[in-house]
């Protein structure tokens, strides 16, 4: 059994963040949303890994994942030109996957720790031609949405209904015997220009495959916006974390709930409030933390309040006496102002970018 992991794309929901890195290495809890659907392989006995990469994104996936030791894996990295599309992504990894059966799993999704191993097991058990993942929403037309009967056996496969015939949709998870690489030889692009992996699905429907499907009743998120980056952040905080302090804390400070400070990061006359974890090499001085609040690597914060918030690493934020809520904070960036309240507010702001004063 192999996995693929699909860890390309141009991450545009996500911008501006991701104009400068790829969607997929956006920290959850100051751990990079791939590592996590790495890790659930690993969990699952799954070591043989490949990781589709794009031209513009690759070399920073490659450099900062690895070859895979730090996970107990074996990771190949495998180029895919354009997006055209999520089938064509298994067709460039054809010499990995051979004839393997295999589980595709989207980078940027989450799913509940532990679900995949049970996912695993019936496909391994039941040995269909496909195994999908569904989810209940309540926007399906949003979403690839499946029709199913009443044994779980998948009827029709239909992409962002107008009408949707169910409200299950497919989670970023499937699981396929090598049977698919013929389907999706036969199949054309969509009006989008991509190579659809529903299609594919659904051309082994209608050739009489078995086509099952399981319904997931964890949590699942696509982190693929602010909002859901925020979410997942909040459910690793709440069901991962644990206490440690590897850092130094100073008599005036406190520390309530679960908290984790990494290591050489100092915390001066500051109140923390957990779930919260903070990167290493981090400098703290009269700030609040609130709850849901993750701080990367090398930050710095001074005289500012924050709560349910993720700032990436080697930011430098002073001086905010407004507390920042619900936001996310790119690498490097400086959000500074000055002691006396200013008559003026200077700004650098990239595309796409979004502020709010309020």
């Amino acid at each position: 059994m192999k996995a693929l992991i699909l860890s390309g794309g141009r991450g545009t929901r996500l911008r501006p963040l991701t104009y400068t890195g790829a969607k997929q290495l956006v920290p959850v809890a100051n751990k990079p949303i791939l590592w996590y659907g790495i890790e659930e392989m690993v969990a699952a006995g799954i070591t043989d890994i490949g990781i589709i990469i794009s031209p513009e994104t690759g070399a920073e996936v490659q450099s900062k994942t690895g070859d895979g030791k730090l996970f107990g894996a074996n990771i190949t990295y495998i180029l895919q030109e354009q997006p055209a599309g999520l089938a064509h992504a298994v067709t460039v990894a054809r010499p990995f996957l051979k004839d393997s059966p295999f589980v595709m799993y989207l980078g940027d999704n989450l799913i509940q720790q532990g679900d995949l191993s049970n996912f695993l097991q019936q496909f391994i058990q039941e040995q269909p031609d496909a195994l999908i993942l569904l989810r209940e929403v309540v926007n399906p037309s949003a979403f690839g949405v499946a029709k199913v009967d009443d044994t779980g056996r998948v009827l029709q496969l239909i992409e962002k209904p107008k009408v949707p015939p169910s409200n299950l949709a497919l989670v970023g998870v499937y699981f396929f015997s090598p049977i698919i690489h013929d389907s999706i030889a036969r199949i054309q692009p969509s009006n989008r220009g991509e190579l659809e992996i529903t299609d594919a699905i659904q051309r082994l429907i209608d050739d009489k495959r078995q086509v099952l499907a399981c319904n997931l009743y964890g949590w699942w998120l696509d982190t693929g916006k602010k909002d859901d980056l925020l979410e997942a952040n909040r459910l690793i905080l709440d069901t991962c974390l644990t206490t440690s302090n590897l850092g130094e804390v100073d008599a005036k400070s406190q520390i309530i709930g679960r908290v984790q400070i990494g290591v050489n990061s100092q915390i001066i006359n500051c109140t923390i409030r957990g779930p919260v974890v903070i990167g290493d090499n981090c400098y703290l001085e009269n700030c609040f933390l609130g709850p849901y609040s993750s701080i990367a690597n090398n930050t710095t914060l001074i005289d500012s309040d924050l709560e349910h918030s993720v700032i990436l690493e080697g930011a430098k934020i002073s001086g905010i006496d407004q507390r920042i809520i619900d936001s996310v904070i790119g690498q490097r960036a400086q959000l500074t102002i000055a002691p006396r309240r200013p008559k003026a507010l200077r700004f650098l702001i990239g595309d796409d970018c979004q502020i709010e004063l309020t």
